[in-house]
């Protein structure tokens, strides 16, 4: 995270990176709430004495609905059903649906045959919908330092929960099956080249890598404060918690598994089928399931909430910077949460109908994860090691933190970086299957456009903003490519460069709006 008052300077040529990330934060913000619409709901529908997926005799319910999962006396042909007069054959049972997925498809969702068909919408969902989007913005409207003290408690307290959940997982029958096999991997897997590609992008979504929503929450900072500690204190604490919550999520599947007599990897999901298919399922075999299970709904939702105030925020930070205009209004700020807020919610309407998940899965898979963050971030790189310079870009640094940061990281700026992701976006091109859903459903080719402009409304910005500057300066190309890469210092950056790189940075005056005024949209992080 680097002071956008200081390092994050001019570079006309390249401005079309400061939109692309802009346009694929706004694309994250409009699908993620999704998730927290969803969890919201399911936390809701926690408060049952018996959980409404665990059982089959709800309207959403159909004839192959079976609620038990283990059938140890199949291997005779037939079973008899505990519960119910008639018999059951293997085939029956194989061919049944749970509960849970029918209430995730059939409640939920109410699913429909496929993009081309979006149906009626759901207005519980709708509801929710509207619940979660007012929160985050009476969460966001302030400003990061309203935002900061709720986030004290929406940002610790999912570790109460997950420790509380961790000690009631290990203790399952089970756990330890599901937990070795979460600590012991398959190397064979690393041939693999969709591993690496999934690997890649979770990383860079995890740790919002090239959204510019980091960029912009590090512009409230001093200018002497230390990003370079903070950004390994970052990295150590994300990936810390997620290792952890793997022991978890795991511990909880192996039980899952050890109940219904299937090996751990078929119980196994990723993606919203973790959350609100594996995880529901889970703990309906648990004593006193509502109240792990709306421990485990409520730790999601204040999950998603601080991610969706981080994407808000910055979106927000960086409208506002774009244009601050020539007279001050008071309430300018509420005004832009509330146009954002509400753009998004419109987009959303399209994904609480039957089609909707079909349409999240659009937005999901183009428009701000995969191919775009990788683009986004190959070209942060280029153009901070080889336009603007890394050792310069490390001499700023310096001018921040008082020291030089470790030689190596101006090698993973010039080299690394740079090719590990445009590897990996070339192993996503070479390797590009077709769109589907539940690995059945293919998205027609419309569908795909519809994908491919998501995913090209960021990635263009990049190359046409070069061509547009180009075009339109004077002079030669060489001197057109020296004066449009020739960063543009302002008033305010000039009060803290310092003559000598290696010297500490000048004593900060104190924080003011003046000093944080600088386009985020011209930036190269």
């Amino acid at each position: 995270v680097v002071h956008r008052s200081f390092v994050v300077f001019n570079v006309c040529c390249f401005v079309g990176l400061g939109y692309a990330s802009m346009v694929i934060v706004f694309f994250c913000n409009t699908y993620y709430i999704m998730v927290l619409a969803w969890g919201f709901y399911y936390f809701i529908k926690s408060f049952n004495s018996v959980l409404p997926w665990s059982t089959c005799d709800n309207e959403w319910n159909t004839p192959s609905c079976i609620e038990f999962f283990r059938h140890p006396n199949c291997e005779n042909g037939s079973l008899a059903n505990a519960t119910a007069a008639p018999n059951l054959t293997c085939l029956q049972l194989a061919e049944g649906h749970s509960p849970i997925v029918e209430f995730w498809e059939n409640k939920v969702l109410g699913i429909s045959e496929g993009l081309d068909h979006p149906g009626r919408m759901n207005w519980e969902m709708l509801l929710c919908l509207v619940a979660v989007w007012i929160l985050v913005y009476f969460c966001v409207w302030k400003g990061v330092k309203s935002t900061g003290k709720i986030v004290y408690f929406t940002a610790t307290f999912p570790y109460v929960v997950l420790v509380i959940l961790f000690i009631r997982g290990v203790t399952l029958p089970g756990a330890y099956d599901g937990i070795m096999y979460y600590i012991k991997p398959d190397w064979s897997k690393l041939g693999e080249a969709q591993v690496w590609i999934d690997a890649g992008t979770q990383i860079f979504f995890s740790y919002a890598i090239g959204l510019g929503a980091l960029t912009a929450l590090g512009s409230y900072n001093r200018f002497n404060n230390d990003c370079y500690r903070d950004a390994f204190m970052l990295a150590l604490i994300n990936s810390g918690t997620s290792f952890f919550a793997g022991f978890v999520v795991f511990s909880i599947l192996g039980f899952m598994a050890a109940e219904q007599g299937v090996h751990i990897s078929q119980v196994a999901e990723s993606g919203p089928g973790l959350a609100f298919i594996a995880y529901p399922k889970a703990v309906s075999l648990m004593p006193v399931a509502p109240v792990w299970a709306a421990l485990f709904f409520f730790m999601l939702l204040l999950l998603g909430l601080d991610s969706q105030f981080v994407g808000v925020e910055g979106f927000v930070t960086g409208m506002l910077d774009l244009y601050p205009g020539r007279s001050y209004h008071r309430y300018k700020r509420e005004i832009a949460v509330a146009i954002c807020c509400f753009l998004c919610f419109i987009i959303d309407l399209s994904m609480i109908t039957q089609g909707g998940m079909y349409v999240f899965q659009l937005f999901d898979y183009y428009s701000a994860s995969g191919m775009t963050l990788l683009w986004q971030a190959f070209w942060e790189c280029i153009v901070v090691s080889w336009v603007y310079g890394a050792d310069r870009f490390m001499d700023d640094v310096a001018r921040m933190i008082g020291y030089r940061p470790f030689p190596w990281m101006k090698w993973c700026w010039s080299f690394i970086t740079p090719c590990v992701c445009m590897g990996i976006f070339l192993f996503h091109l070479v390797n590009y299957k077709p769109l589907t859903y539940n690995n059945v459903y293919v998205y027609p080719w419309w569908g795909e456009v519809i994908g491919w402009c998501l995913a090209l409304s960021s990635m263009l910005c990049i190359p046409v903003s070069v061509l547009y500057k180009l075009f339109r300066a004077k002079g030669s190309f060489k001197q057109r490519w020296a004066h449009l890469t020739t960063p543009v210092w302002g008033p305010h950056h000039m009060e803290y460069m310092a003559p000598d790189a290696h010297s500490r940075a000048p004593a900060l005056p104190p924080c003011n709006a003046d000093h944080n005024k600088v386009i985020i949209f011209e930036s190269v992080m």
